[in-house]
């Protein structure tokens, strides 16, 4: 848990990390972040790195002495929406959740986009429309920061599935989606295929160490933080802590394929993870 002053600290410095990002984000082959296809044109703004140059204005950037692209109506209504997991299984993860939505979201307002969320544990939370006005940008950041706080009280239980479907019901353009979760639910994956049929959706798990190796601790109570339902387990036999690997590899095999089966984009960060680092990488290898 953070004091308000270190949180505020946290977000001015993810805002500046934020501007590599940001170009990264714009120049990442996802289709609803093109940019220069639209049919109506509206403006011309300053040439960022990833632009298509064709869309440069030759008029315009000789006359400022330096480059300008045309900006269609399309361009100035991206929408990028957050499906973000608060549930009790990602008590340990927020903290590496939350920086990786205030850097995308950072990013996004960077390049002019309209940004919604939707916030979930046992229920659905909070729900933002995407807008692109600064007062939703910050209603969400309020809402990212106060889970870091601790400010808020937890639902048992996870309604990923009513929050993937909410965010398919929102969205009336194709936009570019970040569900970050530990995906430690049922009932998930019917409406992640349809949410990725309509928008460019990227699915971040978010990993710790625990979730595949065991130390050697003996025998140890362990506790279902959804279910309270207490089970002892024998960190000790090898056999056990084989198990425990096999079943997260297996987990998380089935998640990458069904992602890529439908058109989602699978990335896992690990709790240790520099995550401005993973989530730059990640962007480049779209744009290759």
């Amino acid at each position: 848990m953070m004091n308000a002053e270190n949180l505020s600290r946290k977000s001015r410095l993810l805002q500046f990390d934020s501007v590599v990002l940001a170009q990264n984000m714009r120049s990442g082959n996802f289709r609803s972040l093109r940019t220069g296809q639209g049919i109506e044109f509206s403006d011309v703004r300053e040439y960022l790195p990833g632009d298509n140059v064709r869309s440069i204005d030759w008029n315009v950037s000789a006359r400022m002495g330096r480059a300008f692209v045309k900006q269609y109506e399309e361009d100035r209504e991206l929408n990028v929406f957050f499906v973000l997991d608060c549930s009790l299984s990602m008590s340990a993860k927020i903290p590496a959740m939350s920086e990786a939505a205030m850097l995308l979201l950072f990013a996004a307002k960077r390049n002019s986009a309209s940004i919604g969320a939707v916030f979930f544990d046992g229920e659905i939370k909070y729900s933002f429309s995407p807008k692109a006005s600064g007062e939703t940008a910050g209603a969400i950041l309020s809402k990212i920061l106060s889970l870091e706080d601790g400010e808020n009280s937890c639902v048992k239980g996870s309604v990923l599935d009513s929050a993937l479907k909410g965010a398919a019901n929102l969205l009336k353009k194709r936009s570019l989606v970040f569900v970050i979760s530990d995906f430690r639910t049922a009932k998930w994956k019917k409406e992640l295929a349809f949410l990725s049929h309509k928008n460019d959706v990227v699915a971040i798990r978010i990993v710790d160490d625990c979730d595949s190796e065991l130390p050697d601790l003996g025998f140890l109570n362990f506790i279902d933080s959804e279910s309270e339902k207490i089970e002892k387990i024998p960190t000790f036999a090898k056999s056990f802590r084989r198990f425990w690997f096999e079943k997260n590899r297996a987990g998380t095999d089935d998640w990458k394929n069904f992602c890529l089966k439908h058109g989602a984009f699978p990335l896992s960060i690990n709790t240790k993870d520099d995550i401005l680092l993973v989530l730059s990488r990640f962007f480049e290898q779209r744009k290759r």
